[in-house]
Formats: C-alpha cells, sequence, structure tokens
C-alpha cells in the first residue's frame, strides 16, 4: 500500500509525502516538490536498514537548500557557459543561476514547483507530472514532463520524460545524494566505486567543460577498477576555485557507452562497513559524480543530523554539460514533438 503524508507548505500550497515499500525491505519516500526522492532505506549484509540519500525531514527545509537533494532537475540539468548557446540558427540566453553560467534549469528550475501526482498502487509505482510554458527561463518551448519512481525487489527505477511544442534543449537530471553507509554517517570517501569509462570531461575554474574528452589512463579519473572514492584526492587539482573558493574532490562527468534506449551499466558501489551495494545503469551516455566537497556541518538534514564535507556523492546520469555550445558532444536538442526519455535502474544487494 502507498502512503501518504503532509509534507509542508510551499507559498501557501500543501505539499505532500508519500511511501512505497517493496517485500524484500527496500522503501522510499517521495514528495510532490520537486519531484524528488526524500528517502531510500536499503537493508545492509546485517539485515540492519539505512536511509541511503541525504535529505530533510520537511518542505519548508528543501526549499531554503541550494543542494538540489533528490530532485528532479531541468528543463537543462548541468551547467551552460553565460547560459547562452544557439539552436537552428537561433540564439538564446537562459537564467544565470552559478555566477555567470546556467545551472539546473534556473533559480526556478524545476525542482523548485510543486508537481502534480498520480499513484499506481498495482505496479508500486508514482508518477510526477509539470508543465514548463515556452520561454521559462528563456528556454524556447513548452514540456509536458514526467517523472516517475517505481519500486520493486531490490530495484528502483526513474523514468523522465518530455514532450516539447517547439525545437528545444533538454537534459533532464536525478540529483540525489547517496551514502550507503547511511545519510548522517559522515564522508563517503572510504566507499568503494567503480565507472566503466575510459574517458572523463576536464572542467575548468568554474566548473565549466574545457571542450576536450580526455582518457583518464594514468589520472585520478580512473575509476575502471573499484577503489575507494577518495583514494587518489591528492592527486586532484583544486575544484571550481573561481565559484567556489577551497573546493575539492570530485564534480566531473564520465563518457559512458550509452545514449540509446537499453540500458547500460554507469557505476557499480560498495560500502565495505554495512555490505551494501549499488549498481546503477542508464540510458544516459554521460556520469556527473560528485564528491559533496561543497557540503558542510551547517547543513542540517533528516533527524535533526549535521551533514559534512564529502558526506554523500551524487551519480546524475545525462547529456554532457555544455551540450548546447559543444556541439562534439552529445546533443541535447529535441525537436517539436518528440519524446525525451531518460531511465535509470538502482539495483541493491548486500554481502
Amino acid at each position: 500500500m502507498i502512503i501518504v503524508e503532509n509534507f509542508g507548505e510551499v507559498d501557501g500550497k500543501p505539499a505532500h509525502a508519500w511511501r512505497l515499500e517493496s517485500t524484500d525491505g527496500l522503501s522510499i519516500r517521495v514528495t510532490d516538490y520537486g519531484a524528488r526522492l526524500t528517502e531510500l532505506h536499503v537493508p545492509g549484509s546485517s539485515g540492519q536498514t539505512a536511509d541511503i540519500v541525504l535529505g530533510f525531514d520537511d518542505v519548508e527545509s528543501y526549499v531554503a537548500s541550494p543542494a538540489y537533494f533528490g530532485a528532479t532537475v531541468g528543463r537543462y540539468g548541468n551547467r551552460i557557459t553565460k547560459g547562452q548557446f544557439r539552436l537552428l540558427g537561433t540564439d538564446y540566453q537562459v537564467d544565470c543561476n552559478e555566477g555567470t553560467n546556467h545551472l539546473h534549469g534556473g533559480k526556478n528550475g524545476w525542482d523548485s514547483r510543486i508537481w502534480s501526482a498520480d499513484i499506481d498502487e498495482q505496479n508500486n509505482s508514482i508518477t510526477f507530472r509539470t508543465s514548463s510554458p515556452d520561454g521559462e527561463m528563456g528556454f524556447p518551448g513548452a514540456c509536458d514532463v514526467v517523472s516517475t519512481y517505481q519500486l520493486q525487489d531490490g530495484q528502483l527505477r526513474i523514468i523522465l520524460q518530455a514532450i516539447p511544442n517547439m525545437n528545444t534543449v533538454i537534459n533532464m537530471v536525478h540529483h540525489s545524494y547517496y551514502n550507503l553507509a547511511g545519510h548522517a554517517s559522515g564522508p563517503v570517501l572510504d566507499q568503494l566505486m567503480q565507472l566503466p569509462s575510459e574517458f572523463y570531461v576536464p572542467v575548468d575554474g568554474q566548473l565549466m567543460p574545457t571542450g576536450e574528452v580526455l582518457r583518464v589512463d594514468g589520472t585520478p579519473y580512473d575509476f575502471r577498477e573499484m577503489r575507494a572514492i577518495g583514494a587518489r584526492f591528492d592527486d586532484l587539482p583544486p575544484l571550481g576555485v573561481d565559484v567556489f573558493p577551497g573546493g575539492s574532490g570530485y564534480d566531473h562527468n564520465w563518457c559512458l557507452r550509452g545514449g540509446t534506449t537499453e540500458l547500460i551499466e554507469a557505476a557499480h558501489l560498495h560500502d565495505p562497513a554495512s555490505g551494501r551495494r549499488m549498481k546503477l545503469s542508464s540510458t544516459e551516455p554521460g556520469v556527473q559524480m560528485y564528491t559533496g566537497g561543497y557540503l558542510h556541518d551547517q547543513m542540517i538534514g533528516k533527524g535533526a543530523q549535521p551533514y559534512c564535507k564529502y558526506a554523500g556523492f551524487t551519480l546524475e546520469t545525462q547529456k554532457f554539460p555544455d551540450s548546447p555550445r559543444l556541439l562534439q558532444f552529445p546533443t541535447t536538442t529535441v525537436m517539436a514533438g518528440e519524446t525525451y526519455r531518460h531511465e535509470m535502474l538502482l539495483e541493491f544487494s548486500s554481502i
């Protein structure tokens, strides 16, 4: 049974949360504010269950936070240099909300609204819907938008879809921060990660792609063999110092062999302490792995627990950042009437 709960108010409008459970101990909580995942409970090898996504207990805290915890992000997830691009001969200027650049749909992106919700008890799923008018945050074309969460035994499936009425760019992203030991258990740097990628996209001091695609061989960006997330932090250059002084860790796109309708492997994770394992598959050609280097202990999460630097990592399957400007990257152009579809599959186990 899918249970609905009150979750607070946004601008005088009620927000709600829903709980879905599977028969093997896996459960989630989602909210209509930003069509976001707020809890993900996963059993460990001892049978003990932990909530492995960062977040808050009420909608007001999500409204106040800049972290995008668990959100459905759009119309364009990730960054666009100066918010400017040319699409089929027409120049566009979209909202710039991170310094002089565009990030995650702009200051009023799809993460910052209440969506409608449709419940499907038979398939143990919930589908959130919203619409985006032509010109919203500067993007061309109106869109009908869908974000679906389906919980099955050992699996969480997330499906993101949009249909525009004009030619536009779309790059929807799911933005959970994961910590396989539990959402407030400290840094994730000792947890193990594998990214099946031979190439990554380097960034400049504003976290914008340089336009290059480089091999990971001999670099701290090589995760082809499973290793601790923080094992090579000392070999990394400072991160995003022009926008976030003191930044460190990873916030980069790795290139996958996706970009079709077929699910392909994007990441494998293992927490040795709890035994939890997570496998991520996606239809997208890239995955942005960010290690939470700008999180801090003034950010108070669920259960009044403070978070910390490196408290979680994101795995945002996606097209590449700045793709509307860098035409050598996989296209984010969606033609009028076409269906944009992005699927993710999270599979959980323990040893």
